[in-house]
């Protein structure tokens, strides 16, 4: 047998009020037991607005995932990519093409983790390009 809440309770006693004073030819209800149908009606609503906000929440909250493979190798050809540029731009360019390339090949293992295609065709090019670059430095 299921136990029933008391705002359960409340509203089938509401309700069981409300049969007996019609049974009775009572030609009113009180205004309380108005007032607590109302009230009662409007904490279900109120409820339902709740459980729909939390939904919505539910929806806004990233979607990335942490603590994952994908998730250390996103981090680390992060550095490794703004560590590329920074050497490039400090005249290591042979160390930051190195950085670089390795950063973008993560971002390709990245795409295909998260099966995105714009992340993998986006690092493919960019790898390929520093790939090239670093060939013509070694040719």
């Amino acid at each position: 047998m299921e136990t029933l809440s008391s705002e359960q309770q409340s509203i089938t006693l509401i309700d069981q009020n409300l049969e007996l004073s019609r049974n009775h030819g009572e030609p009113s209800v009180s205004r309380a037991s108005k007032l607590a149908t109302e009230l009662a009606a409007e904490k279900r609503r109120l409820q339902q607005d709740l459980r729909e906000l939390q939904a919505e929440n539910d929806d806004l909250k990233p979607t990335t995932p942490t603590g994952t493979v994908d998730w250390y190798v996103k981090w680390i050809a992060t550095i490794l990519s703004v560590s590329g540029i920074f050497l490039m731009s400090a005249g290591f360019s042979m160390s930051g093409q190195i950085a670089y390339a390795i950063s973008a090949a993560g971002w390709v293992f990245v795409g295909i983790a998260w099966n995105d295609r714009a992340i993998m065709i986006g690092s493919s090019i960019s790898a390929t390009a520093v790939a090239l670059t670093l060939v013509k430095g070694f040719g």
